[in-house]
């Protein structure tokens, strides 16, 4: 299957009043997980690349990039991929060649006119690589709707990133009792309608950490049109990894890597399902 655009997916899920569940990946495993996840539910997603996990890499962006592109590709549900919280313009220049459809420039360190600024410069330059772009804001919180709405049409990002009251709970997917321990979070849903109607565009929600799958839902259908799982993988990847170990101390990085993709691939799953996906019928994943 072709690599999917982000822009229409999340305009698809906005007209629906539903979500895109986004997921950070940090090694090929992630990238499995998340797409075989997606295919257990018969749901597309987005695959997410940070440049800090480009830092981890040693700087090199091509090598997991189109690891992610032919996982896509291969994928049996559609599958695009995000360049998110760029700070460098010289990573941003290799987004459009590496299979990206979206990125998301982090400007929000800069004075905010500096900020705008860039961003607008940004924008224009994505737009004529063909690439989607969401933007970080960051101007107190909560977001203020017709402030938001004016940095949207100064600088003309097509999704923006909001702000909004939740509590910031490690763990709201993690492996326990159901897959997830317990959540206790809720939105400002009244500023997420009032967003909704001052913008006009696409929503992202970026952590979505200590929600119960109740607010997820109801995030999807007061505006948010993608909802990034936040640090789950990585939390479900290393509980597998570490029983495995304690339990096998002879185990080797096929035995505990395997455990650690498993254990991503229900999480994502079951993330992707708490948006309305487990409603839909599931797509084989035509791979072993």
């Amino acid at each position: 299957m072709p690599l999917a655009a982000t822009g229409p997916l999340l305009a698809a899920a906005a007209a629906e009043r539903s979500a895109v569940a986004a997921f950070d990946v940090v090694t090929l495993e992630h990238i499995r997980a998340v797409v075989e996840g997606a295919e257990a539910v018969g749901a597309p997603v987005v695959v997410q690349i940070s440049e800090d996990v480009v830092e981890h890499h040693g700087g090199h962006l091509p090598p997991l990039a189109r690891a992610a592109a032919d996982a896509a590709r291969a994928a049996a549900v559609p599958v695009a991929l995000h360049l998110d919280r760029v700070r460098r313009t010289a990573l941003l220049a290799q987004a459009a060649h590496c299979g990206f459809g979206s990125i998301t420039y982090d400007a929000t360190r800069l004075p905010y006119p500096e900020q705008v600024a860039i961003t607008r410069d940004m924008v224009a330059w994505a737009h004529e690589q063909g690439l989607h772009v969401e933007a970080e804001w960051d101007r107190g919180s909560p977001t203020e709707p017709e402030a938001a709405r004016a940095f949207m049409a100064t600088t003309g990002v097509d999704a923006l990133a909001v702000t909004l009251p939740a509590p910031h709970r490690r763990g709201s997917y993690q492996q326990g009792t159901h897959g997830r321990s317990p959540a206790t979070g809720r939105l400002d849903h009244h500023l997420l309608a009032r967003l909704r109607a001052a913008i006009g565009t696409p929503l992202v929600l970026r952590d979505s950490a200590g929600l119960s799958d109740e607010e997820l839902r109801n995030a999807a259908h007061h505006g948010i049109a993608k909802i990034a799982a936040g640090s789950a993988l990585d939390l479900a990847m290393t509980e597998a990894v570490r029983t495995r170990l304690l339990a096998d101390t002879g185990a080797g990085p096929r035995d505990w890597l395997a455990d650690g993709r498993r254990a991503m691939t229900a999480t994502a799953a079951r993330f992707i399902g708490a948006l309305g996906a487990k409603d839909r019928a599931p797509v084989p994943a035509g791979r072993p």
